[in-house]
């Protein structure tokens, strides 16, 4: 009842009728203006920008034409080691010295390249069909190095050409000399089994290595030169390690995938 004479009392004061209705506080004013440029601004980028992702994958560094598996083309003892492991071969190179039923045989390089291991001694008895070495296919020890980064299948089609590719290698101190800069030279769209990946690196163990959580799709990826580091290639370091790289040699790599606009994964 009280409340009820107090709104009468101010209804009937003539007073107050002059004074202008306030809609809003100036706070208020502030903060709804906030409130629009934000709104705008997040659908320009919804609609103009874009989300970079990247994929991560296991790497070795080769001379990108790969390896090869040397069989032994007879059976019987090794009587001699031929070739060094490192060595640089040409074609039709002896490698061993093998004695057979019918004599002494010479086991001898397929193609050109560099001796990566030797999987025989001497005393060994080795079968016809058996490896006796791998031999990378290099035609000179001074040809450029690739990296190959074996990519999830599922992701093959998200690489765009030419995408940036960072390579953590195992032999290189990180947070001392960063990562090596490349891009992808080419994408096989055809997923690798553990034995031809074997094949083409010419090492069982790494087959098994890099189809550990199913068969991946090879992604070969042209590493960017530099004439002011050691190693010949360029690095998020201005220098980069103080030598040069081997193939055969682990790495990890960092694949920018293709952008991607906010409004594609923000709209049901």
């Amino acid at each position: 009842m009280q409340f009820r004479q107090q709104a009468l009392a101010k209804l009937q004061s003539p007073e107050e009728l002059d004074l202008p209705v306030r809609l809003a506080r100036p706070q208020g004013w502030l903060a709804l203006g906030v409130t629009v440029v934000v709104m705008a601004a997040a659908s320009v980028w919804a609609v103009t920008g874009s989300v970079a992702s990247t994929v991560g994958a296991p790497a070795i560094l080769t001379h990108g034409q790969g390896s090869y598996l040397l069989q032994s083309p007879v059976s019987g003892q090794v009587t001699a080691v031929l070739a060094k492991q490192g060595e640089q071969l040409p074609a039709d190179a002896a490698v061993l010295k093998v004695r057979t039923a019918q004599g002494y045989a010479v086991v001898r390089t397929v193609a050109a390249g560099r001796v990566t291991a030797l999987a025989a001694t001497i005393g060994q008895i080795i079968q016809t069909g058996t490896n006796v070495a791998a031999v990378e296919k290099v035609a000179q020890a001074s040809d450029p190095l690739y990296a190959t980064v074996y990519v999830p299948a599922g992701n093959a089609a998200d690489i765009p050409a030419h995408a940036a590719v960072d390579l953590t290698v195992s032999s290189v101190p990180t947070q001392t000399y960063g990562v090596l800069r490349g891009h992808v030279k080419s994408v096989d769209r055809t997923a690798q089994s553990a034995q031809s990946i074997s094949a083409f690196l010419g090492d069982s163990q790494l087959g098994q290595q890099f189809t550990s959580r199913g068969r991946p799709v090879a992604v070969l990826v042209a590493l960017d030169t530099s004439t002011g580091t050691k190693s010949g290639y360029r690095w998020s370091t201005t220098d980069g390690p103080p030598f040069r790289l081997d193939s055969m040699t682990l790495a990890s790599g960092s694949i920018r995938l293709a952008d991607q606009h906010p409004v594609d994964w923000l709209l049901p």
